[in-house]
């Protein structure tokens, strides 16, 4: 019965003896019904029983657990975790026993110890922010490349709130063994308020010293126009509209070169000029060289593989990169990705295929398997994402769309909703789209249904009515 129902509570415990029990990540007797089979034959799943222990430590509940693991299928292994409460302590409190059941004893993390007796999936959480704005951001932006141009005070106001986010969001700076960063001052600076804010008042709990620099995470060059305002008329009568966009919005195009006599001009590694493409393959073998080594298999760091949050801070284009290739985004649309200052981005690995394993949000125009942290200050910057059109709106629409009619019913986006969000073992990760869906799932008639044409409408209207909250509670229930 538990097989099939992943029961809360297993039989014959008393809840009051229990204590907090952990909430099971199959809530479903449906999806359960539909699944079972699959999880039966699965190596990783297990069930974690509890039993009340009385003063001395014995387990009360032992002959209880021993004639389930008899009923159970034959090769089925125990592990019996250490009780969660001292002798001395379990007369005051009851205790816990963890048992382990499945095909295969659970994995640890790395240091002896076991730390899956959920049967959780080992995974490694990157999370990428880019920086804060700097002064050469906004309406009258230039081409700041390598230039190394300091944040304003609204981009370390935006960092500090990046940090705040990501802590109030479960990873602290304890969790942050490592963090890459560029070698420009503006994503440094940000990387280094970003973790100081996730530490809280707990600032012990943070070091300069994670913090590791790699020039194949900065910007990408812009040769000869680095520094030009882009709006420069100049600029346009020389090279003409269409050749500007083609540095800006193509994959392969690139701007002139530079010369040593340029106001800007470095030395190598610096590049004389780039385009996208070129900087994609820097940016990934820093990935591949340092980023995934420091995420997968270093030794020596706090926190297991299976556990460990590392930060990448960087830049709008190599960040860029990074997701063009974690989410494999034809290269066409690369240029398109939209990545806003200071919004953390969060991609789970597992640790033994290298892979996401978050639910991509598929459509005709791309997908990601990126998860967005969003709160109240920072929601406008994700706005290209959830106008009408917008490639996360219409990629969930075709992730619940599960028969392509086009249509939804209410029940179909709410079931769609919990099996995405499932998908994400439960972390306390949030995408805007996501959010929206919920809203509109909430206002829809019990037996109503929905057109993706309706669902793109409504979530553009659904994110307007974010813009014109007044305060901070009137959003954060949404998200």
């Amino acid at each position: 019965a538990m097989l099939d129902t992943f029961s809360p509570l297993p039989v014959g415990i008393n809840p009051q003896q229990a204590g907090t029990y952990p909430a099971s990540p199959h809530h479903s007797p449906q999806v359960n019904r539909q699944n079972r089979q699959q999880r039966r034959g699965d190596a990783s799943t297990y069930i974690l029983l509890i039993a009340s222990t009385n003063s001395r430590g014995d387990a009360a509940g032992r002959p209880m657990i021993q004639s389930l693991l008899s009923s159970l299928r034959g090769g089925a292994r125990m592990r019996i975790g250490p009780s969660l409460a001292s002798s001395s302590a379990a007369s005051r409190s009851p205790s816990r026993l963890g048992v382990a059941i499945g095909s295969s004893p659970p994995t640890g993390g790395g240091d002896g110890q076991n730390h899956n007796y959920l049967g959780r999936r080992s995974v490694s959480t990157l999370i990428l922010l880019r920086h804060g704005q700097s002064e050469w951001n906004g309406e009258r932006s230039r081409f700041t490349g390598w230039c190394d141009i300091p944040l304003t005070v609204k981009g370390r106001v935006e960092a500090v709130a990046a940090g705040q986010l990501l802590r109030g969001r479960g990873f602290s700076a304890s969790r942050v063994d490592v963090a890459f960063t560029s070698q420009l001052q503006r994503a440094h600076e940000t990387c280094e308020l970003a973790l100081a804010s996730m530490a809280g008042p707990d600032q012990h709990t943070w070091s300069s010293d994670r913090i590791r620099r790699c020039w194949k995470l900065n910007e990408r060059h812009y040769g000869a126009v680095q520094g030009l305002r882009k709006d420069d008329p100049d600029l346009e009568a020389k090279y003409g509209v269409d050749e500007i966009v083609s540095w800006r919005r193509s994959f392969r195009g690139m701007p002139p070169p530079m010369d040593e006599n340029h106001q800007h001009y470095l030395p190598p590694p610096a590049p004389l000029t780039e385009s996208l493409e070129m900087c994609q393959n820097r940016a990934m073998e820093c990935f591949h060289e340092t980023i995934a080594p420091a995420l997968f298999d270093e030794e020596g760091l706090p926190t297991p593989p299976d556990r460990r949050a590392v930060v990448v801070v960087a830049h709008s284009n190599t960040i860029r990169s990074l997701i063009a290739a974690f989410d494999s985004v034809p290269d066409d649309m690369i240029p398109r990705l939209h990545v806003p200052n200071s919004v953390p981005i969060l991609y789970r690995f597992d640790r033994n295929t290298r892979l996401p394993v978050s639910t991509k949000l598929q459509s005709a125009a791309g997908g990601s398997h990126a998860r967005w942290l969003i709160s109240a200050e920072n929601h406008r910057c994700v706005r290209k994402s959830v106008q009408a059109g917008g490639m996360l709106t219409r990629a969930l629409f075709d992730a619940i769309d599960l028969d392509g009619n086009r249509i939804l019913t209410r029940a179909e986006l709410e079931n769609g909703i919990k099996e995405l969000l499932k998908d994400d073992g439960g972390a306390s990760v949030d995408c805007v789209v996501m959010a929206l869906a919920k809203k509109i799932a909430y206002e829809m008639p019990a037996k109503g249904t929905i057109t993706l044409e309706e669902f793109e409408r409504r979530a553009n209207n659904a994110y307007k009515g974010l813009e014109d909250a007044e305060h901070k509670d009137q959003i954060e229930w949404f998200f």
